[in-house]
């Protein structure tokens, strides 16, 4: 179910949950677009995504189907990976799950260091929640995710090209988009298990 009705259910919820959506998309698409202008790729910087203004970052599609179905993406940074290498390759798609990781720890620890409050504990648990759910989700090794671009690095001459070579494919968005609604069950209870024990840390 999409984001959407929480607009009448609990609008306050609504507002949190996009507000906590949009910093972690942004943040994550930055971090991928920073790597690789740090390591020696224009393309990033060229197309204007070494920035943290959502609007570089955000896809309308994407939005408009994480608000109806519960899961969208933004838009993919553009990364000349002939300037980067093999490893440069691995070091930007680990960037954008990282950055999630690093703000769902932060959040954490201010959970468990600030003096409790309702709203305040509420907004940092979502943030928390929603890094948790992007990186596990990107971490899925399959094209177009960001676990592919890993593998596909660390072994670029056999599955990662195989990797590539699907992406390329007219098809793959499609595919990759069933296997997620397919496969929703099983992500939810492994994303479930990274969110309890994270939370475990703060004590909540």
């Amino acid at each position: 179910m999409g984001l959407l009705s929480l607009l009448t259910t609990n609008p306050t919820a609504f507002v949190i949950i996009a507000l906590a959506l949009t910093l972690s998309l942004t943040a994550h698409e930055f971090a991928h677009a920073y790597t690789a202008d740090r390591l020696g790729d224009p393309t990033p910087r060229r197309m204007g995504r070494v920035t943290l203004n959502p609007l570089a970052h955000l896809d309308p599609f994407g939005v408009i189907l994480l608000l109806v179905a519960g899961f969208g993406f933004a838009r993919p940074v553009p990364v000349n990976f002939n300037n980067l290498g093999r490893w440069g390759m691995v070091a930007v798609a680990a960037a954008g799950p990282i950055s999630n990781i690093l703000i769902a720890l932060l959040c954490v620890l201010l959970l468990k260091v600030l003096p409790g409050s309702n709203l305040g504990d509420t907004i940092l648990g979502i943030v928390a929640s929603v890094n948790v759910v992007l990186a596990v989700f990107n971490l899925i090794p399959i094209p177009l995710l960001d676990g592919s671009r890993i593998l596909a690095g660390i072994f670029p001459n056999t599955l990662g090209r195989s990797l590539m070579e699907f992406e390329r494919l007219p098809y793959a968005f499609l595919i990759v988009m069933g296997f997620i609604l397919l496969a929703r069950g099983p992500l939810s209870n492994i994303i479930g298990t990274v969110q309890g024990w994270l939370f475990g840390l703060a004590g909540v």
